[in-house]
């Protein structure tokens, strides 16, 4: 294998949230955290010799984006995803929250309700609250252990709340579904139905598992393009956030130039001076790098099911189809969330994500981040193995 997804890499000390703000977060120094969105591997190659090269230079000025930089988001949409977008729908952005954030504030009113499908990325709360707006929980249903919308919920709170908006998490986090062409179609013909906005946060739609396929919502119909905005960036993929840089693809017209005319108001349209080398190494030379992590992710998922089948009967596995989250439901250990911070942090010194954060739905459900070394996926489930089993023992 050309890339060394094993090799342990030392992160403490280098001003990372994941490692070195671990103790204070969950109150222990030996925690192994295995909680937020970021990976444990070096990104690839291409990408650090690019930065290098780009530090090098000494001038650290004003950055904008050059010709090559849109024609690299281009060339990957239309490689990886079979979507052809246009150069001028691209806006820059800092993150997807912030992108999703000034959406909200320009296309909605303080009141509007704005759909979630629950339990779904925390931080979806907080924008909608924080901004005024109503949230309308819509839970996804649980079928033979795999997630569903509800399309008939879905079509009543449409209806009778007026909702305005839709927060659609494409692949879904936490659950790690990879919604199929047919599961958007019904959607959007839902959303155009009742004249809802749909606001696509597709930042896992390059962490796709055999079997399965990434359908950009807004690639189905120049309906569903006009009325969507798709949030994108190679942040996950790559393992780049903190170079702080995603776009918005923003077909309708009026939309984009509502988006500027806020990015401009709160000075964000600024580029990362490193942001630019990054994005386009990654979409240009990247694509072999991130087949075969998709081949390690792979064998990390199956090594978990196969660990925990055997190990940890009690807990059920919903079985990603995309994302390096997997969904765990403790419920056959306790549905107290502080019972299962207990084990976590004090007892295993382990911290994944606990699931309430995603919605009460989420309440006796795990979130574990699997892009890492397998030794210290492995180590980490071993941790909260022995942590449950001295509770019963």
């Amino acid at each position: 294998m050309k890339y060394d997804f094993d090799r342990v890499i030392d992160r403490i000390g280098t001003a990372c949230s994941k490692w070195d703000e671990a103790e204070t977060l969950f109150g222990y120094p030996d925690i192994l955290p295995m909680w937020v969105a970021d990976m444990d591997f070096e990104s690839p190659p291409e990408v650090k010799e690019a930065l290098i090269r780009r530090a090098e230079h000494g001038i650290y000025g004003y950055t904008t984006r050059p010709q090559s930089f849109y024609d690299s988001i281009i060339g990957w949409q239309q490689r990886r995803h079979g979507w052809k977008i246009e150069q001028g729908w691209i806006c820059s952005s800092p993150g997807v929250v912030t992108t999703l954030g000034i959406l909200i504030d320009v296309l909605t009113r303080p009141g509007d309700r704005i759909m979630l499908q629950v339990p779904v990325y925390h931080p979806f709360y907080d924008i909608i609250s924080l901004a005024d707006r109503e949230i309308v929980r819509n839970p996804l249903r649980i079928e033979h252990g795999s997630y569903k919308m509800d399309f008939e919920l879905i079509e009543r709170q449409m209806a009778e709340e007026q909702v305005r908006m839709l927060l659609l998490c494409n692949p879904h986090n936490p659950v790690g579904r990879v919604w199929t062409e047919e599961e958007l179609v019904t959607l959007g013909q839902l959303c155009q139905k009742y004249n809802v906005i749909v606001l696509s946060d597709e930042i896992h739609g390059d962490i796709i598992y055999k079997g399965h396929r990434h359908v950009p919502f807004a690639s189905l119909s120049e309906t569903f393009a006009q009325q969507s905005v798709t949030c994108i960036a190679p942040s996950k993929t790559f393992n780049i956030a903190g170079l702080q840089t995603s776009s918005a693809i923003i077909p309708n017209p009026e939309w984009r130039r509502l988006y500027k005319r806020k990015q401009r108001a709160l000075a964000l349209q600024s580029e990362n001076y490193f942001a630019e080398a990054a994005v386009e190494s990654c979409y240009n030379y990247g694509e072999a790098w991130l087949d075969q992590l998709l081949e390690y992710l792979e064998e990390n998922v199956e090594t978990l099911l196969r660990y925990v089948e055997k190990e940890l009967p009690e807990v059920k596995v919903t079985r990603p189809e995309g994302t390096y989250l997997v969904w765990l439901d403790c419920r056959g250990i306790s549905t107290d969330a502080s019972v299962l911070k207990d084990i976590m942090y004090r007892q295993a010194r382990v911290a994944f994500s606990e699931g309430s954060v995603f919605g009460a739905e989420g309440e006796g459900y795990l979130r574990v981040n699997i892009a890492c070394p397998r030794s210290l996926m492995l180590e980490g489930l071993e941790r909260f193995t022995r942590a449950v089993r001295g509770r019963t023992s």
